[in-house]
């Protein structure tokens, strides 16, 4: 053989070495990454090519399937009563991908998640029958709630304190997932994008804002915990007319600086006085209030499983000390969620033990079989059992005698908290109305936070215990009742 034939024959081997290592290396090292890939086709084509696993509530799928008879997707997303529970569900979609729920679990409900596979689907590669998400959602206190906030704009979460069950998420506006399921929904999403997609927005879990006077429950939990407030009753020495610290202005209350003069901390969460608040968060410092907050949940992103993406706030940068006196009364750069106020409560009624909310109870395959269930779920002492104790007898006042009057439900104990918390330049934007509450009666307990964005109401008239406490009511009633 010549030198120039044993060149190129050398030559040649080498290519075919080459790619026989390349194609070993992607079937081998690469082919899980590029079957996984986002921009793989096969892998929507499979996610629907059978009927989807449900989401159930209550022992019921609020979701399905249905065919579409196209050529590459056999089936497509189907909803119950879609936008009472798409905070929950969140949205399949062919061409806009998985949310809330539909996007956590998506393996379980398309097939694919390993654990569902058979040994007859590992020998055979085919995708398996797919499994079910069981929620912890209560169907009458989900309705109540979504009809009781009829077309006030706001959003309202419940939990049971003793489980971390979450019974009720709710958002006005909503919107019907069942629209957007398809892969020709353009004209659908273009509609439920506007308006920075306010429609689509999970306000409970995902829209921190200014809780207004419902977080003096925290600064009021941390004054009891820090020694600054040893009893509810006794007078805190705070002058009505109050200066905020470091500053000349003056920090008024809305039941007058006469009613709010000198008040025990009862009093105080009664006529909600913003001077005992201010002072005792300025007192406290920073360091302490955020302390307090973060035991309770702020400052953290909490997995329902849907995450709340971004978390209630607590300011971390070092504050001026007239703004932590705001913080006192939740405004400055404090933000909390309807979840975030509704663990604050439920820890309060369940003697200072915040149990990990969640809105699943189990993930099971197609045949019932449990994957993963959620009972034993993470408990933390985030108060002392006494500080719990005396926050429920101060709102308990707040429920028979202050603003939470609205929130009585006939035969259980209540306990409340009204806010309404400024918003926009020189407050023109109308204010947001908060409500949170616990009730117990009969060996069953709720807590529940309502948070009203926008409503027909006079801006006047616009109030935490007018507007909020009512809904309270109404959800708390539909779970101690039933």
């Amino acid at each position: 053989m010549n030198k120039t034939i044993r060149r190129a024959s050398v030559f040649c081997l080498l290519l075919v070495l080459a790619l026989m290592v390349r194609v070993t290396w992607v079937q081998a090292y690469q082919g899980q990454a590029l079957a996984d890939d986002k921009n793989n086709r096969r892998n929507l084509i499979g996610q629907y090519e059978n009927p989807l696993g449900n989401i159930i509530v209550g022992g019921e799928a609020i979701t399905g399937s249905t065919q579409t008879g196209g050529k590459d997707f056999a089936y497509k997303r189907t909803y119950v009563d879609g936008p009472l529970y798409a905070p929950i569900t969140g949205h399949s979609s062919q061409a806009f991908g998985t949310t809330m729920l539909e996007g956590v679990y998506k393996n379980i409900l398309n097939g694919s998640d390993t654990r569902l596979k058979t040994m007859m689907d590992m020998l055979t590669n085919k995708r398996a029958d797919p499994g079910n998400v069981l929620t912890t959602i209560d169907k009458g206190v989900q309705k109540t709630a979504y009809d009781a906030l009829g077309g006030k704009q706001g959003a309202a979460v419940a939990i049971d304190p003793a489980t971390g069950r979450i019974l009720a998420v709710v958002n006005n506006p909503s919107y019907d997932p069942g629209r957007i399921t398809g892969a020709n929904d353009s004209a659908a999403w273009e509609e439920l994008a506007a308006d920075k997609g306010k429609a689509m927005e999970n306000v409970a879990l995902r829209k921190p804002q200014a809780p207004g006077s419902t977080f003096k429950l925290v600064t009021l939990a941390s004054a009891i915990e820090n020694g600054l407030v040893t009893s509810i009753d006794t007078p805190t020495g705070v002058p009505g007319a109050y200066t905020i610290p470091g500053t000349r202005t003056k920090l008024p209350s809305e039941a007058g600086d006469e009613a709010c003069n000198n008040v025990s901390a009862r009093t105080a969460l009664k006529l909600s006085c913003n001077n005992v608040f201010a002072e005792l968060a300025s007192k406290l410092g920073q360091d302490k209030m955020r302390a307090t907050a973060e035991k309770l949940g702020f400052n953290t992103q909490i997995d329902t499983p849907v995450r709340t993406n971004p978390p209630s706030k607590y300011p971390t940068k070092k504050l001026s000390v007239d703004q932590v006196a705001q913080t006192g009364i939740g405004q400055f750069d404090v933000q909390a969620t309807p979840l975030q106020m509704a663990m604050v409560t439920a820890a309060i009624q369940n003697g200072g033990k915040l149990v990990a909310p969640h809105m699943v109870s189990e993930v099971t395959d197609a045949d019932g079989n449990v994957l993963e269930d959620f009972k034993d779920r993470k408990t933390e002492q985030v108060m002392s059992p006494k500080t719990a104790s005396m926050l429920q007898d101060a709102m308990r006042t707040v429920a028979t005698e202050g603003g939470g009057k609205p929130a009585q439900v006939a035969g259980a104990e209540v306990g409340g908290k009204t806010g309404t918390a400024q918003r926009g330049v020189n407050n023109n934007i109308p204010p947001l109305a908060w409500f949170t509450s616990y009730g117990k009666a009969g060996g069953k307990q709720i807590a529940v936070a309502v948070m009203i964005e926008n409503s027909d109401t006079d801006r006047s008239e616009i109030g935490g215990g007018k507007l909020a406490a009512p809904i309270a009511q109404k959800m708390m009633a539909a779970w101690l009742k039933k």
